[in-house]
């Protein structure tokens, strides 16, 4: 049987932000669906960090003199955030069939529209673990994920150290 090209593997697309339970979830992922298999993974992986706009930061009622040092601010963690996961990828010897990208916006919607750009069979994020009243505040990119995303959906929580 002959080896999948990369583009007849299916697209795995993963989100990071800058939390340690997003890259605990890439670092998961990487794990149990490439690592094993290199040099030749069975999905294509799209690594997506959705930055947040300025103007969502701050808020609508937020002073504008301070849009352009907040965007300045989430450039640099976008930036952070890119490194650290090509960092992984490099310790985990994953480099081949990965697309790194940076996407401004809600990263709900960000996400679920990329798995359809790229037509995903799946999407893997992380949990961040807050209880149901932080979650209904904040809103839970993984709860929303879960509930309109076209592909299936890896909700990855980080394990709870027991003292």
């Amino acid at each position: 049987m002959a080896a999948a090209t990369s583009s007849e593997k299916p697209v795995m697309l993963v989100g990071v932000d800058e939390s340690e339970h997003s890259f605990y979830a890439l670092e998961w992922t990487l794990d149990h669906f490439f690592t094993p298999y290199t040099p030749n993974p069975p999905f294509k992986l799209i690594i997506i960090h959705a930055k947040p706009t300025a103007f969502t930061v701050v808020g609508a009622a937020g002073a504008v003199d301070i849009l352009p040092h907040v965007e300045e601010d989430l450039k640099k963690i976008a930036t952070r955030v890119i490194d650290d996961v090509k960092q992984i990828c490099i310790r985990k010897n994953v480099h081949d069939d990965v697309l790194l990208e940076t996407v401004e916006g809600d990263p709900r919607n960000i996400l679920c529209e990329y798995v359809e750009k790229h037509h995903a069979s799946m999407l893997v994020i992380g949990s961040h673990g807050y209880g149901a009243i932080k979650r209904a505040v904040l809103g839970s990119v993984s709860d929303y994920c879960a509930h309109h995303a076209h592909c299936s959906v890896t909700i990855v929580k980080k394990p709870k150290i027991k003292h």
